[in-house]
């Protein structure tokens, strides 16, 4: 996949949170997705104490196979130095550079791409899922384990149940907690960029399987778990 700059990496975290204020803005929170025929997962982690990104990208033919099994396409670890060190808030700019390489390897372009992280589910509503979806110029879904910002209930204990995730004095709707398996706390779904929240729930439920997390980030964080990974 060939790239465009949108912006540069090395940033004063001052300058990094307005720049995330800034393109926050661009984010479009509405579906403007075509036919879907591959789908990335997206899971990005720290070794040597931090010091390695790593990010690893699966990428699965929709739909799935008459068996409910996905077929992998394509999958790439790409492993560099991290940029900036842990801040609250800012940890696309820890992330994203290095998921970046790796879809600049990749052969197929998916239309789709689930991230395991935060979408618009953000203090500045640029959480990785969106960073990462404008530099791509992709439809991106936030699939996250825990809760970066916002106030909710609890959903119901069915597999597919919901209920909204709120933040700020109107109780802007930034997301959705999701119950994807029976017994299991849920997940945080949120608009990465290109995608509305009801899509994002959907294509997210639509990709679960036996497991908590959906296939396409379970598949990631399963390559990403690997000894060495692959090249």
């Amino acid at each position: 996949m060939s790239l465009s700059p949108l912006h540069e990496w090395n940033l004063a975290p001052r300058d990094a949170i307005a720049l995330q204020r800034r393109l926050s803005g661009r984010v479009e929170r509405e579906d403007r997705l075509g036919e879907v025929c591959h789908i990335a997962g997206v899971d990005i982690g720290f070794e040597d104490g931090g010091d390695i990104t790593r990010a690893a990208v699966v990428v699965l033919a929709w739909p799935p196979g008459e068996d409910g099994r996905f077929e992998v396409v394509e999958q790439v670890v790409q492993r560099e130095p991290t940029r900036m060190p842990y801040i609250p808030g800012l940890l696309s700019f820890r992330e994203v550079p290095a998921a970046l390489a790796a879809f600049d390897r990749l052969s197929v372009r998916p239309e789709l791409v689930m991230v395991d992280g935060q979408g618009i589910a953000h203090p500045r509503r640029l959480g990785v899922a969106s960073h990462l979806g404008l530099w791509l110029d992709l439809p991106t879904i936030g699939v996250a384990k825990s809760r970066l910002c916002g106030r909710h209930g609890e959903p119901g204990p069915a597999r597919g149940d919901w209920t909204p995730l709120v933040d700020g004095p109107d109780d802007e709707v930034v997301g959705a907690v999701l119950r994807s398996r029976v017994g299991v706390k849920p997940l945080f779904v949120s608009t990465g960029h290109r995608v509305a929240l009801s899509t994002a729930l959907a294509w997210v439920v639509a990709c679960l399987g036996r497991t908590k997390l959906p296939e396409p980030t379970r598949l990631a964080d399963r390559l990403a778990s690997r000894r060495g990974g692959v090249r």
